[in-house]
């Protein structure tokens, strides 16, 4: 699954059932891969192909087509993601598969839709096809399958060229993080397990991962990570930095701030709007609304710390949102606002325990500025 560069809207969850899971891009090209090496070595179209996954699961999938030419097969599956909201479900996920030079094993080709890398930090080298070591992991135990089956006395692996393409790839890519990843040119394929979990968000925080890779490799000692677009811009307004030095944190400030733990950057620059900001301030580490909640009791003493006047302190107890708070402590709301930018600090780094220098800059709705925890 490549991660949006915005939160997809989910679709509506069925209603009376477990989400269904689906499978990843490299669980397809796979199966696609699989499908069309039994081609070229029975000369028959199989309908369907079944493959072994990492963790064992044996999915069968349909062929969608199949195209048989003297030295070379391509066969095409179509993206299954089950229940979760994932930019490529419904594409056709094709691979080709021709003989390739005595000796040389599998070699893998970008198509047409299939990114290519061209920065460093990923885990793949700038130039190489954006097919990850997991997908090429699982095509070449697919394929080594088919040789044990079909052809025992042939080497393994197998000496191959695999070509995978994704039709409207580059368009689609356009709606994903690959562009500031460095991915040029189309989609990634990507999947360590071959399951997609529905909801799971796993391929957000292997963007924020990848991120801090790219940003590391380009030799940044300063990032960038914001809640949403708004927040992003304003803040690089001032800041100037380079794409690759932007991470799209969404919700997942623990995805970031743990990743970073393990992997420091010198500076690390949050911008976010005042609701997001609290949950982090107050020791959250998913700030979607559905998976963390404000603690008004909690930001109520904090609006009386700061001075807020008694009745706006107790509205917050029963107010109805973050920012309805804002609203509330009226002239002491930039002091509000200030204080959660420091107690989000506090926050962050406590989770990086050191090795990171940390501001945390506050926006309200019109993407001013209205807190910063790096002033005196």
């Amino acid at each position: 699954m490549n991660p949006p560069s915005e939160p997809p809207a989910p679709p509506r969850k069925p209603q009376n059932r477990p989400l269904r899971k689906g499978w990843t891009t490299g669980a397809c090209a796979t199966a696609a891969a699989a499908a069309a090496y039994r081609a070229l070595l029975t000369g028959e179209a199989p309908s369907h192909v079944t493959i072994e996954l990492p963790r064992g699961e044996t999915p069968t999938f349909p062929v969608a087509r199949l195209r048989l030419e003297t030295g070379g097969a391509q066969a095409g599956v179509v993206k299954d993601a089950g229940d979760d909201p994932d930019v490529t479900h419904g594409l056709e996920i094709l691979a080709e598969v021709r003989p390739g030079a005595q000796g040389a094993g599998l070699v893998f080709k970008a198509g047409d839709g299939i990114g290519t890398v061209t920065l460093p930090g990923l885990p793949l080298p700038p130039g190489e096809p954006a097919i990850n070591p997991g997908p090429r992991a699982q095509i070449t135990s697919a394929l080594q399958a088919v040789q044990a089956e079909l052809n025992p006395q042939g080497p393994q692996p197998p000496d191959l060229v695999i070509t995978v393409s994704i039709p409207g790839g580059a368009a689609v890519a356009e709606k994903t993080m690959n562009g500031r990843l460095g991915i040029q040119g189309g989609l990634s394929v990507l999947g360590t397990t071959g399951v997609v979990v529905p909801f799971s968000c796993s391929s957000w925080i292997h963007a924020i991962h990848r991120g801090v890779d790219v940003a590391r490799g380009q030799g940044f000692d300063h990032v960038l990570a914001a809640t949403g677009r708004t927040s992003e811009t304003a803040a690089n307004a001032e800041l100037g930095l380079p794409d690759a030095a932007l991470i799209d944190m969404g919700d997942f400030a623990g995805g970031l701030l743990k990743y970073l733990r393990a992997h420091p950057i010198e500076r690390l620059t949050i911008a976010g709007g005042f609701a997001k900001l609290v949950k982090l301030a107050q020791g959250a580490m998913d700030l979607h609304s559905s998976r963390s909640r404000v603690d008004f009791d909690r930001l109520a003493e904090t609006l009386s710390n700061i001075g807020g006047a008694p009745e706006a302190i107790h509205q917050c107890r029963s107010a109805n949102t973050a920012q309805h708070v804002l609203e509330l402590a009226g002239e002491a709301a930039p002091r509000l606002a200030e204080a959660i930018a420091r107690q989000a600090r506090e926050t962050a780094m406590a989770t990086l325990a050191g090795g990171t220098d940390v501001r945390i800059w506050v926006y309200d709705r019109n993407s001013n500025r209205i807190g910063r925890s790096d002033i005196a």
